[in-house]
């Protein structure tokens, strides 16, 4: 069966559809068990979602150890295999690439450009969001602008989590899905620090003073990329 095909029907299952949202929120590993309690199904009719989404590529499972002796349990994750539907067929990764590549061509000039656009277009798309909800960033609570913050960030795809600190001097959060995959495998150092330009536009548009620092990074083996910023409320 096309795999286009094989996704669009294993997702047309609603409860299907919910288990596979989970995992991808959950930022680990889930077991049958866990899925069949947290959906409150039978863990058979659990693990027979589970691998349908797996045998459709959205997931990858492998064995582990239950710490109780006797069966392994088998741990199921989302798959790193990129899956593209597009009516008609539209090659954006190869386009990318293309850009990249043009942008690297020119060398330390492109590079700047590059980063430039990406905190352009970061920021942008906060300013959009402001407007559209007819709001100022001057005249938002901190909390106002931390859940603005971490829904434009869930809107875009990152899979992130968000935390603060008691004083609320400090933003923390990591993202589990990087949209640039593809291409940062290609071409890591310059993808990268267009997209961390990308999160610092985001951040500036609703805390002008922030500056945006990385502790971790998925290119360099890491569950996430992992940031922190110092703000003022």
């Amino acid at each position: 069966m096309d795999q286009t095909l094989k996704v669009t029907n294993v997702l047309a299952d609603p409860t299907r559809y919910h288990i596979y949202q989970f995992i991808t929120k959950k930022h680990s590993d889930v077991t049958v068990q866990e899925i069949a309690e947290n959906f409150s199904i039978h863990a058979n009719v659990a693990r027979l979602h589970l691998s349908k989404l797996e045998d459709a590529g959205l997931l990858v499972s492998k064995s582990g150890k239950t710490g109780k002796g006797g069966r392994p349990s088998r741990h199921y994750k989302l798959s790193d295999e990129l899956i593209q539907m597009n009516f008609p067929f539209r090659d954006f990764q190869l386009l990318a690439r293309i850009c990249i590549e043009s942008m690297m061509g020119l060398g330390d000039a492109g590079k700047k450009a590059l980063k430039e656009t990406g905190r352009k277009f970061g920021r942008e798309l906060l300013i959009q969001e402001l407007n559209r909800q007819e709001k100022k960033e001057e005249d938002l609570s901190f909390d106002e602008r931390f859940f603005l913050l971490k829904g434009a960030a869930m809107a875009a795809g990152f899979f992130p989590e968000f935390s603060m600190n008691p004083e609320k001097t400090k933003i923390y959060f990591q993202i589990y899905n990087c949209p640039f995959k593809e291409v940062a495998a290609k071409h890591p150092a310059d993808v990268c620090d267009m997209h961390f330009e990308y999160l610092q536009g985001m951040l500036s548009a609703l805390f002008p003073s922030a500056e945006l620092a990385e502790t971790e990074n998925m290119m360099n083996n890491c569950k996430s990329c992992s940031y922190y910023a110092a703000v003022t409320k």
